[in-house]
């Protein structure tokens, strides 16, 4: 009975084997693999045409037919093309108009709506709506509403004031296609300034209040030092939107571009003059490249004024 006893004891115990774990080297080009998709991505439908775009401008390409290089001569005859100067001056009123009212119009909407009160969540959905609506679809319903027998022409003349010609006359159709670009893009910016708001300290709040500072002068001297880098931005953003409408005063001047042409903004003018069986692609290439100078210059303007700023 014993010697079984030790013999259970000294029996050696089976031994566990671990599984091995092969260590694969990872190969050099493994990184590029996974971002082979997104730079396919840009290289076809962002470097390509950039590309294709600057060198079309220095030819005389049409739709049909590849074309040849002219040098400078499409560019020199924007110096003489009044419509050029027609859709620069539009352009250029479209970003003084709209851009003021996106950078002030939203901070002062995120300062209504940043307080956690009950019902706020409806109220900021409904400002938000318009950002996710189609352009296509708010341009025809403020077309409706605007058309000389639309809703706001008839409440017009119910109480005598008379009809409008909001999508007849050139300077009323390009405010009006300016208030649809300010009442679409409130949400959307909005939506920046709550972030920049968030982080706020609510002590420098406090500390301008005990001063007796009241709530203006709180907005003045906390608020918008604070979200000063958050203003060019949102200026930054909203400058280079503007310059390039197209929607909006499409939809509401129709392809025309309103009485004689004079609402047609560049972007406006590029697909005119670029579409088509006999459209001049090379020359619509070098309004495109103004376009994008001048965008770029408005970005570097606004970012300049906003580092003499915080100087």
């Amino acid at each position: 009975m014993a010697s079984s006893t030790v013999s259970r004891v000294r029996r050696p115990a089976a031994k566990v084997r671990r599984p091995v774990v092969k260590v694969r080297r990872q190969l050099p080009t493994s990184p590029w693999l996974f971002a082979a998709p997104g730079l396919l991505i840009t290289g076809a439908f962002i470097l390509y045409p950039f590309v294709s775009t600057l060198v079309n401008a220095f030819t005389d390409r049409r739709t049909l037919i590849p074309g040849r290089f002219v040098g400078l001569a499409n560019f020199r005859e924007l110096l003489n093309d009044d419509m050029f100067w027609i859709g620069l001056r539009n352009s250029t009123l479209y970003v003084v108009g709209v851009v003021p009212a996106l950078v002030v119009l939203p901070l002062l909407l995120a300062l209504l709506v940043q307080k956690n009160i009950p019902g706020i969540t409806f109220f900021r959905s409904a400002f938000y709506t318009p950002v996710v609506a189609s352009i296509v679809v708010v341009g025809l319903i403020w077309v409706w509403l605007l058309d000389e027998r639309g809703l706001i022409n008839s409440l017009l003349e119910t109480i005598g004031v008379g009809r409008v010609g909001f999508l007849s006359d050139q300077w009323l159709l390009l405010l009006s296609a300016m208030a649809v670009t300010v009442w679409k893009g409130l949400g959307y910016y909005m939506i920046i300034y709550l972030a920049a708001l968030a982080n706020v300290p609510r002590e420098l709040h406090e500390a301008a209040a005990v001063d007796g500072a009241g709530a203006v002068r709180r907005f003045l001297t906390v608020t918008v030092p604070a979200v000063r880098s958050t203003m060019a931005l949102v200026g930054a953003l909203s400058s280079v939107a503007a310059f390039k409408v197209f929607s909006e005063v499409y939809l509401m001047a129709g392809p025309s571009g309103g009485p004689a042409g004079e609402d047609t903004t560049l972007v406006m003018l590029v697909q005119r003059t670029g579409t088509g069986l006999t459209g001049r692609v090379g020359y619509a290439s070098a309004i495109s490249v103004v376009v994008f100078v001048v965008t770029v210059a408005l970005m570097l303007l606004v970012l300049r004024v906003d580092r003499r700023g915080e100087s």
